[in-house]
């Protein structure tokens, strides 16, 4: 006899609550494109027309300009001291034991579960104590303590994802720690560290509320956004900006998932020279 197969209830359940997640998730996102191809400076359906005007007059926006500059700057020095930081710590985490691993892992991760405003608000304050003036680089500096996290926890997978005798044998062969490092470790891990570059890059540059407690004259590109908002004709050109922003930060951030999963096989057992 061919059994029969009843449906699962909860199977059903879940698919509806994933589904309605989803949609509280991405469809006010999603109204952000579609209202920025609007040929009305007012955000109501139904939609007046079609048009790129938008778009266009954000070429000769200059301050915008000049926020974007500012934002790759920041985004750039912050993803590579992030991704610097997070392979040494990654490589000591994972292949030594020392006293304090376990807090010194802990504060590291700390940023995740810390809420944004109190370091904005702790990290302004530490900098007019110690009398560093407010900047790009103080941007800069408080958006590597946010970054690290998630670089480190991209490159800690990276590490513990390969097999620790290719290093043992480069050791047996007569190489030294650094050239182990250079000629074995580092290609294994080169995927995870593109990810996180791309990764920390994506979060610096959309990052808001760090940048908004430390910047000064030379704003970052989510503070300019923010500034505009108090405008309602600058409404519909922040619209069209915000999506372009979204649909970059939606390709880098999959192309790092791609990049860290590149190499890795099924079942996450080993890994072949690349």
């Amino acid at each position: 006899m061919i059994p029969i197969r009843r449906a699962d209830p909860a199977r059903h359940t879940r698919s509806v609550y994933a589904l309605i997640y989803l949609l509280i998730l991405y469809v006010p996102v999603l109204l952000l494109p579609l209202f920025s191809f609007n040929d009305s400076i007012y955000i109501v359906f139904p939609l007046k027309g079609f048009t790129l005007e938008w778009y266009r007059s954000l070429v000769g926006n200059e301050g915008m300009r000049i926020a974007l500059f500012n934002s790759l700057k920041v985004a750039a020095a912050a993803s590579l001291v992030s991704t610097m930081l997070a392979v040494l710590a990654a490589k000591a985490i994972t292949r030594y034991v020392f006293p304090g691993q376990r807090p010194a892992l802990a504060l590291i991760m700390l940023p995740i579960v810390i809420p944004e405003i109190i370091i904005g608000i702790s990290m302004l304050i530490l900098l007019n104590q110690i009398g560093i003036g407010l900047g790009l680089g103080a941007v800069s500096a408080g958006h590597v303590l946010i970054c690290l996290p998630f670089a480190l926890a991209v490159l800690m997978s990276r590490f513990e994802g390969f097999d620790r005798n290719l290093e043992e044998a480069s050791a047996d062969l007569g190489e030294n720690g650094w050239m182990t490092f250079w000629r074995v470790t580092f290609p294994l891990v080169l995927p995870g560290i593109v990810s996180s570059l791309l990764l920390t890059f994506t979060i610096s540059f959309d990052e808001f509320i760090i940048a908004f407690f430390l910047t000064s004259t030379d704003t970052t590109l989510p503070v300019f956004i923010w500034s505009q908002l108090r405008f309602p004709t600058k409404l519909p050109g922040v619209l069209a900006l915000g999506s372009l922003i979204l649909f970059v930060s939606c390709l880098v951030v999959a192309f790092s998932e791609w990049v860290r999963r590149r190499g890795v096989p099924e079942g996450g057992a080993g890994m072949e020279l690349p």
